[in-house]
């Protein structure tokens, strides 16, 4: 049953990845392995000004072991390059998120309660653009992709950084979640400063 509606999910989700003109020759892709991945002329050329991305798992991992490889530095040249950034989190430790607020220098939402569309919302005001200017990037079909279509906004999804599996992505598996590629490069994130 759960597969059949994850199946019917990502197939209705599919057109929510069209940027704003329905004439637009260009498209961006539906997944990429990291956040480095995401060419940023590619986001520019879609006519895509802001991104609102997700924390964990995508950014670093839940248990703070890693950090998606280049994250860091393609958020400097997104910015470098005009684009306009927003942290969404369900994470529920609040500090953590307000660590990584203050180290990317980007406002935050937390928790979020996503993929309900109040904080993408918000997030799309606060950059003060419209839905169709803006690309949800993270790791969960269930929250941030599915929150992206409900805000009528384009989305991406990244690979999922290893971490402890909590109990719906054990159930839900890969139709949620789309694992990191085993002997894919990883960086270790020594989170003892926080």
């Amino acid at each position: 049953m759960f597969r059949f509606f994850a199946d019917h999910l990502r197939l209705l989700l599919q057109g929510a990845n069209q940027p704003g003109n329905k004439g637009n020759l260009y498209r961006l892709p539906r997944r990429a392995y990291t956040l480095a991945d995401v060419e940023i002329d590619w986001l520019k050329s879609c006519g895509i000004k802001g991104v609102i991305l997700d924390l964990d798992n995508t950014i670093v991992s839940e248990d703070d072991r890693y950090l998606s490889p280049g994250a860091e530095d393609w958020i400097q040249k997104a910015k470098l390059a005009g684009l306009k950034f927003f942290i969404l989190s369900n994470g529920k430790r609040r500090y953590r998120v307000q660590y990584w607020c203050d180290r990317l220098d980007i406002p935050a939402i937390n928790p979020a309660k996503k993929p309900f569309p109040a904080a993408f919302r918000k997030a799309i005001a606060h950059m003060q653009l419209q839905p169709q200017q803006v690309v949800v990037i993270g790791d969960g079909l269930h929250t941030d992709i599915l929150g992206a279509w409900l805000s009528k906004c384009c989305s991406i999804q990244v690979a999922t950084l290893p971490h402890p599996l909590r109990w719906w992505e054990k159930i839900g598996g890969k139709w949620v979640q789309f694992p990191y590629p085993e002997k894919s490069k990883l960086w270790e994130f020594d989170s003892s400063f926080y």
